[in-house]
């Protein structure tokens, strides 16, 4: 069954590939709690027959960041349990069962730039930009982007967007990290859709390896971490899909990697 959905987001579905859309294009697809809602009611129950989401945005921009008409004047309890109500959606979607890929274009702001750094891949248009500008406005990132946007730019290239508003471009952006691909600009749904079908067809206990192992023993020392490898690996090469599939590369019927 489909979890209920607010009119700010879309969900289609493409075979084993859910397309999950931010539908406020007159707001620049600005978060409002509805739609963070919605993310959570998705992720916490997505359909069984999706293996793969793509996350993209309706209009010309991916996400403006939060939508500050939420914000209001509020004490400093309500602030962090807003605050903690957003890592709780971001973090759902990022250690879940189902890899996301995210479409980058145009406005990736604030809050939307926590977004996508909540999704596992991204794929970003020429039309894409990035910027943190809530040090400007006297506040200070709440959607996870203090933990997740450091590990991929490094915390000295956060600390200059914050203080500075500089605004990075699509290209800057592929240099340090924040994307994986580039597209030209139309262009990069088709990308994530075709990189979304190739993780879709992955064993489930692989993408769940990756999903869950890997960015544990990423953060832990190197001795957990090789024997959190050693045990993924043994478990994952014991499946039977995964002994069909080494069957099949042996019995020269898998293509290889060329």
């Amino acid at each position: 069954m489909a979890p209920q959905l607010p009119q700010s987001l879309t969900l289609e579905h493409d075979g084993p590939v859910a397309v999950l859309r931010l539908a406020r294009p007159g707001k620049r697809n600005a978060l409002d709690d509805a739609t963070v809602r919605g993310l959570e009611a998705f992720f916490t129950a997505p359909p069984a027959d999706v293996r793969a989401v793509v996350l993209d945005a309706e209009g010309d921009h991916f996400s403006a960041g939060l939508d500050l008409a939420e914000l209001g004047a509020t004490d400093g309890v309500a602030g962090v349990e807003h605050s903690r109500f957003w890592h709780r959606v971001f973090d759902r979607m990022e250690r879940g069962r189902l890899p996301v890929v995210s479409v980058l274009k145009g406005a990736v702001v604030g809050g939307g730039l926590e977004l996508a750094a909540a999704t596992h891949v991204r794929v970003a248009e020429s039309s894409a930009f990035y910027a943190l500008p809530e040090a400007r406005h006297g506040l200070f990132v709440g959607g996870g982007g203090s933990v997740r946007i450091p590990r991929l730019i490094g915390v000295h290239r956060m600390t200059d967007l914050m203080l500075t508003g500089r605004v990075l471009d699509a290209h800057e952006g592929l240099a340090l990290g924040i994307s994986t691909y580039l597209t030209e600009p139309g262009e990069g749904f088709a990308k994530a859709l075709e990189l979304a079908h190739r993780m879709a067809d992955n064993p489930p206990m692989s993408t769940f390896a990756v999903l869950q192992a890997l960015p544990r023993i990423a953060a832990a020392r190197d001795d957990e971490g090789y024997l959190m490898e050693s045990l993924m690996a043994a478990i994952s090469s014991s499946s039977a899909e995964a002994q069909d599939r080494m069957s099949a590369f042996l019995d020269g019927r898998a293509g290889k990697v060329r």
